[in-house]
């Protein structure tokens, strides 16, 4: 598979990486790029500047009626779709007991389980139900799917339990689904991000913060830079022979306890 001429859905498309995904999709010369976020208006923002390949699809991933909705969408649009990344997801930290012994809030985890685990295998499963329509390439291949776990899946943190099920839940389902899909022709790969450069830091200590971060990191001494990881994305469509894995995409990091 080549970006280019590709069709690309793009989950948590509106910023972050997944907006570095969209972007360097349009730059390699996507057929067409939907970017598929629960903020409508950052999306549609995003696709008018990205330019006619590019379109905005309103979607939460916890509503699988969202999903079939965008998968029709591109179907009607394109009649295909060849690569589906999953950059939608959640996390905050929560101790499994309080200071003053009062358990976590359950309710809380199950919306970091179904937007960061559930919503990526609903995703997933209609994009591949989509890809299986395709006409196979020369080596039978009719698609490809990235989900995007995070370091926590291995070195969670102290008050990570929930994020760190959800991530790893990913870890987990990639060689199994992609073992599913293989008679189809889909590959599913799974990166790992480290600690990246986004927005995602912004409201909990800014600067401050990602100074601490790059302390934690091996090589390079910084933060990632979100199209590093839209490139590794970039990689894995173009290499056929990734498939079943999981890439660590952060600099020989390992989360200390907390």
């Amino acid at each position: 598979m080549r970006i280019e001429d590709s069709v690309v859905a793009v989950t948590g498309g509106a910023s972050g990486l997944g907006e570095a995904v969209a972007r360097r999709c349009i730059d390699q010369g996507a057929a067409g790029v939907a970017i598929l976020d629960v903020n409508a208006d950052a999306a549609t923002s995003l696709a008018s500047e990205l330019g006619d390949r590019a379109f905005a699809l309103p979607c939460d991933v916890r509503q699988p009626s969202d999903v079939t909705q965008a998968m029709s969408t591109m179907a009607e649009k394109f009649g295909r779709l060849n690569l589906a990344v999953s950059c939608a997801g959640v996390g905050w930290a929560e101790r499994t007991l309080a200071k003053d012994g009062s358990p976590a809030d359950l309710d809380a985890y199950r919306r970091i389980i179904e937007i960061n685990l559930i919503g990526t295998y609903d995703f997933a499963r209609q994009a591949a139900s989509l890809m299986a329509k395709n006409e196979p390439d020369a080596s039978g291949e009719r698609g490809a799917i990235v989900m995007t776990a995070s370091l926590a899946a291995f070195d969670g943190q102290i008050g990570q339990s929930a994020y760190s099920a959800s991530k790893g839940g990913l870890v987990g389902m990639t060689l199994p689904m992609s073992r599913d899909l293989a008679p189809v022709g889909v590959r599913v790969m799974t990166i790992a991000p480290g600690l990246m450069d986004t927005p995602i830091y912004d409201p909990v200590g800014g600067a401050e913060l990602k100074e601490r971060l790059v302390g934690l990191t091996v090589f390079p001494k910084r933060l990632g830079a979100a199209d590093e990881y839209a490139h590794l994305v970039q990689a894995i469509a173009e290499n056929s022979y990734l498939n079943g894995e999981t890439i660590r995409h952060d600099a020989a990091t390992r989360l200390p306890p907390r």
